[in-house]
């Protein structure tokens, strides 16, 4: 099929509702370090050094405690480039980490809520 044209070449962007966008968007720039544009997202070029190769969809049963403690329909997976440095710039920031796995296959994994509640899956791939 993907010889044929008319099909998914990839994820283009995450877009989310929020009460307080611009709050949101400030919290996603301090706390995450997100190189946010004057236009009010930012953009992580593929070819940015740490980048993974390819970027994962996947659907969960509503009943999958994944997602959980968000209330949200989603969860949003951010690749990182240090995971310790990354832990101790979310700790200096008060943000509470609600598990980290360091051992798992496919490399090193931490998650958090941003304030609207939605889940955040950071990853330091292997």
């Amino acid at each position: 099929m993907a010889n044929q044209p008319g099909h998914v070449t990839g994820i283009g962007g995450i877009f989310v509702r929020s009460q307080d966008p611009k709050a949101l968007t400030q919290w996603y720039k301090e706390v995450l370090g997100l190189d946010v544009a004057s236009w009010g997202g930012a953009a992580m070029p593929f070819d940015a050094p740490g980048h993974p190769p390819k970027v994962s969809w996947m659907a969960f049963p509503d009943a999958a405690d994944h997602i959980t403690p968000s209330t949200r329909e989603f969860m949003i997976n951010f690749a990182v480039d240090h995971m310790d440095a990354m832990i101790a710039r979310l700790t200096a920031k008060g943000v509470p980490i609600l598990r980290r796995d360091d051992g798992d296959t496919f490399g090193r994994f931490a998650w958090i809520q941003d304030p609207d509640g939605t889940k955040i899956e950071l990853w330091q791939p292997k």
